[in-house]
């Protein structure tokens, strides 16, 4: 069983098949456990990776120890994955590990041996407002899709919505006239996002104008399509955001992610309730959500001059 690197990977290389302890405790993650298929696709590849380093003629070793982990954790190192994704890589060998010494297949409870690094919080990645602007106005009127370009962008900003939210975004849990859509989240939560006037407005001349040319029998009730018909994926969406900011000038790594980093950061600083915004970006817990709350040094200096009495 090959590792599958990230270069390989995007190369359109085929991903690895588990061995059978590794797709056992991922049915398990799957069934039992109600993980979304992409988290257990994750975690798939990094098991099947720490498979290939630890397994002895394809079977399972009952007497793994701990510097055989270590030895896999400087192995990912060596092939030049991040410290994030290293970290990535040990919570899903943690739990592998505690699944299978619960089964009796591994002698040692390994997983109590692992402690879990804490990852640095960094403020995520944002754009100003005048950017963000820039990036709406990006699309040109001229373009054979600039109907479907503009309501994305505009539904991507309006609402905070990861990529993969919007592209499953179906006609039948979007309301144009009340203005919101019901969006289907991680773990398969559903919350209710509003829509600003702005992607109301861009939705409607879509959906109206462009999207009845391109649907077919492969569209199903998905809003936005491709030029084919079928649904928008995430590498469409992607490609587009990335070749929108690049119109807009803006120099910095934009991602789609980086647009629901701007939604979030454009709110609180604009004085919404930290709660509210929690839940519109359907996090599960505040503490994600406090990432955002840095404050600009622009504003410290003004309230510093003006209230500070010795100013």
């Amino acid at each position: 069983m090959a590792l599958i690197t990230p270069n390989a990977r995007t190369a359109g290389a085929p991903k690895p098949v588990p061995a059978k302890p590794v797709k056992r405790f991922l049915d398990y993650l799957f069934v039992e456990c109600g993980l979304a298929g992409a988290t257990v696709s994750a975690y798939s590849t990094d098991l099947c990776a720490f498979w290939d380093d630890v397994a002895i003629d394809d079977g399972w070793r009952i007497d793994l120890d701990i510097d055989d982990i270590q030895q896999h954790l400087m192995n990912l190192h060596d092939r030049g994955l991040s410290t994030s994704s290293i970290a990535r890589h040990l919570a899903a060998i943690k739990m592998f590990l505690r699944f299978q010494h619960s089964g009796g297949m591994l002698r040692r409870d390994l997983a109590a041996l692992i402690e879990l690094p804490k990852r640095a919080r960094l403020l995520p990645k944002s754009a100003s407002v005048a950017q963000m602007d820039a990036l709406l106005k990006a699309p040109d009127p001229a373009d054979e899709y600039f109907l479907r370009d503009k309501a994305l962008l505009e539904t991507l900003y309006a609402t905070g919505m990861r990529a993969s939210e919007v592209t499953g975004a179906s006609l039948d849990r979007l309301n144009l006239r009340v203005g919101y859509l019901r969006c289907i989240g991680k773990g398969s939560k559903e919350r209710i996002v509003p829509i600003g006037r702005e992607a109301i407005k861009a939705l409607s001349d879509y959906l109206t104008r462009l999207r009845p040319a391109l649907s077919n029998e492969e569209s199903g009730s998905a809003v936005f399509l491709s030029r084919t018909g079928r649904p928008l994926d995430r590498t469409n969406v992607w490609r587009l955001v990335k070749k929108y900011a690049k119109s807009a000038g803006i120099e910095t790594d934009f991602s789609t992610h980086t647009i629901r980093h701007c939604f979030a950061t454009h709110m609180l600083d604009g004085g919404a309730d930290l709660r509210i915004v929690q839940e519109l970006l359907g996090h599960s817990s505040p503490s994600t959500t406090q990432v955002y709350l840095h404050v600009d040094p622009k504003k410290l200096k003004d309230v510093h001059r003006r209230f500070h009495p010795r100013q």
